[in-house]
């Protein structure tokens, strides 16, 4: 069950937690690295596989009002597009930022990662 779309209050559906829990304790190498080697000492606080609706995002933090999301294989066919996007819309109806990066941009180009996450966090 969910709380109304009230922005000063972000509901999650409860039954979502251990699935959450479970992906903390098993997170992909590039949510890893993010989280290690940036985001676990950040000034603000993020917090990793947080429920928020229907979903799980990958790291929130509730200050900046930003979603980050890392997205794998799964996200690049005609469902995870179409999936992507509809969640995507859900969470800015809640008055959220959604920053999207793929595997390869936090593998390979984690300083270019880092920079638009402070552009977006700057005045925060």
């Amino acid at each position: 069950m969910l709380i109304s779309k009230n922005k000063a209050h972000i509901p999650y559906d409860p039954r979502l937690k251990d699935r959450a829990r479970e992906l903390r304790k098993n997170m992909t190498a590039p949510e890893k690295k993010l989280w290690n080697d940036y985001l676990r000492d950040h000034r603000l606080t993020f917090l990793r596989q947080k429920p928020i609706a229907f979903f799980i995002a990958d790291f929130y933090c509730s200050h900046a009002k930003l979603v980050i999301e890392i997205d794998g294989d799964s996200h690049f066919n005609e469902f995870g597009k179409g999936y992507d996007e509809d969640r995507t819309t859900v969470l800015e109806e809640y008055g959220l930022r959604v920053l999207r990066f793929t595997n390869e941009d936090v593998m390979s180009r984690f300083d270019g990662v880092v920079e638009i996450i402070e552009k977006e966090v700057a005045g925060v």
